[in-house]
């Protein structure tokens, strides 16, 4: 379940890093601005053709000519991620984070910590993500996931409540049903089970969530 929402989080963030990639450029002196600017068609392109080879050699000259590039790293760190590569994204999050902390290159680093085992170092990067921006149900999921590994039904609960708050959907209702039903919590699990039942989608118009706005990474 979490590897399936990293791999669609990962894929939601390179469309939605997209503005923040071009607002980098205001730092750089013009004279180099059109060639950061192909350098991140490049990096852009090979990702979506999953040339990530070409993709890297892209960012990482982009990162040679501007070392505090925190959009740099954090694409380079999604990139290593999707490969599996996950010592070098931790790597990566972590200086984007350095240099500017966003909810996203923080969130990245707990799916990653995640993904390694290192559960409290992955709820850290949660709670931070969260707090910054805590309107994306994604968020409550992974970081419930988290206490869910470290033993904390309640606050595993709280958190996929919230989830189910902002996206009133099957996946948020199972998740919050399923951990109802471990913890023996039946008359909640059973309203549960009713909201699952009234949740009515039209034939051929899968139910869609309505998603925040992009931000500056």
């Amino acid at each position: 379940m979490l590897e399936l929402l990293i791999l669609v989080f990962f894929g939601f963030l390179v469309i939605r890093t997209t503005k923040g990639d071009d607002d980098e450029f205001g730092a750089l002196p013009r004279k180099i601005t059109d060639k950061v600017g192909k350098l991140w068609d490049v990096a852009h392109q090979g990702m979506r053709e999953n040339r990530f080879l070409r993709a890297e050699k892209a960012l990482l000259t982009i990162l040679k000519i501007d070392t505090r590039n925190a959009a740099a790293y954090n694409r380079l760190g999604i990139l290593y991620a999707k490969q599996k590569e996950f010592k070098d994204a931790i790597d990566c999050f972590e200086i984007a984070s350095s240099i500017e902390s966003t909810p996203s290159s923080l969130h990245n680093l707990g799916l990653i910590y995640y993904e390694t085992e290192n559960y409290e170092k992955a709820a850290i990067a949660f709670e931070q993500a969260l707090k910054l921006e805590d309107k994306l149900a994604a968020r409550h999921i992974a970081y419930a996931k988290v206490q869910e590994q470290l033993g904390n039904s309640k606050l595993m609960i709280s958190e996929l409540k919230k989830a189910a708050e902002l996206e009133p959907n099957k996946e948020t209702y199972e998740l919050l049903h399923k951990a109802y039903t471990q913890s023996d919590m039946q008359i909640e699990a059973d309203e549960i089970e009713q909201k699952l039942k009234k949740l009515i989608v039209p034939s051929g118009k899968p139910k869609k969530v309505a998603r925040p706005k992009r931000v500056v990474i």
